[in-house]
């Protein structure tokens, strides 16, 4: 069962919606501790001075930002402590806007919003309010140490609200070095107008309604097998690198390829929507009980 990680509050004009906030993911990711090889005893990360090699206690440990190279600049946690934003227990919506107009680059942290008791009919009511008129509430809020920017949008019987990065936290593209002129196909030559309608077509062939139940995390699958395999003992050979796939020269020529192997998938139906390719995830083996994967 979920458990709320704050309440408080949406402020939306002179109305307060109590809410509870919980997380909306849960991530999957198979975590191994670090071992000495030779004994299979847990190693034990220490704080270490390198100049005396001596341990450091935790509470000799200060915080320190680093002006120069090996120059750093000490601040207490009094100091930090000072410029807390101010503590609240609100999400201050500032405006309404449309969905299109972010772009999901932006998008961070999803979160689930549940009314709190008593906030019921407010809650309702401002769900099917955003809900018929399709905006989306950009708003601030503090949660814990941290001020965020969110974004806060209906979804089916909830209210879902997602923390946003600052715009000098994203990088610029035109910043990458490899990115290619516009027009361009990457090495200086524009793209032609067969190349382009071959490349639509590839793309119309290849469109689908998005079913998220139709994918799943295959490595973190094959990981999970493989610590239930040698845990009952099973030897394991290591299968040889795959090759890395040949460079095509010819655009046109992959791009005939890639279309010809989806009439081949369909058919011979150039035309037909795509089929899932994904079967669904494998069901544990009985072994699962006999090793989990190690947590930090």
């Amino acid at each position: 069962m979920p458990r709320a990680i704050w309440s408080g509050a949406i402020s939306f004009g002179l109305v307060n919606v109590p809410v509870k906030l919980y997380s909306a993911v849960s991530r999957k990711t198979v975590r191994f501790h670090q071992l000495h090889g030779e004994t299979g005893v847990r190693i034990q990360q220490k704080r270490v001075d390198p100049s005396t090699g001596e341990e450091v206690p935790y509470e000799d440990v200060v915080k320190g930002y680093e002006v120069s190279p090996d120059h750093y600049v000490v601040i207490t946690p009094e100091e930090l402590e000072s410029l807390d934003p101010e503590k609240t227990r609100t999400i201050d919506i500032v405006e309404f806007v449309d969905l299109d107009q972010i772009d999901p680059i932006y998008f961070d942290h999803p979160y689930y919003l549940a009314p709190a008791q008593g906030g019921e009919r407010a809650y309702e009511l401002l769900r099917q309010a955003m809900e018929q008129s399709g905006k989306v509430a950009i708003g601030r809020v503090v949660i814990r140490t941290k001020e965020s920017l969110v974004a806060i949008r209906p979804a089916g019987p909830v209210l879902t609200m997602e923390t946003m990065l600052f715009p000098d936290e994203i990088v610029d593209p035109n910043s990458l070095d490899e990115l290619p002129a516009a027009k361009s196909d990457g090495n200086g030559k524009a793209a032609t107008k067969r190349e382009l309608q071959m490349a639509q077509q590839l793309i119309d062939s290849l469109a689908a309604d998005f079913k998220p139940e139709n994918f799943h995390d295959e490595y973190r699958q094959r990981v999970l097998e493989l610590i239930d395999r040698k845990a009952a003992g099973e030897e394991i050979a290591v299968q040889p690198a795959p090759e890395e796939p040949a460079r095509v020269p010819d655009l046109m020529a992959a791009l005939e390829a890639s279309l010809d192997a989806v009439k081949e998938r369909s058919g011979g139906d150039g035309g037909s929507r795509r089929k899932p390719a994904r079967s669904p995830a494998k069901k544990q083996s009985p072994a699962r009980g006999k090793a989990k994967p190690a947590k930090k």
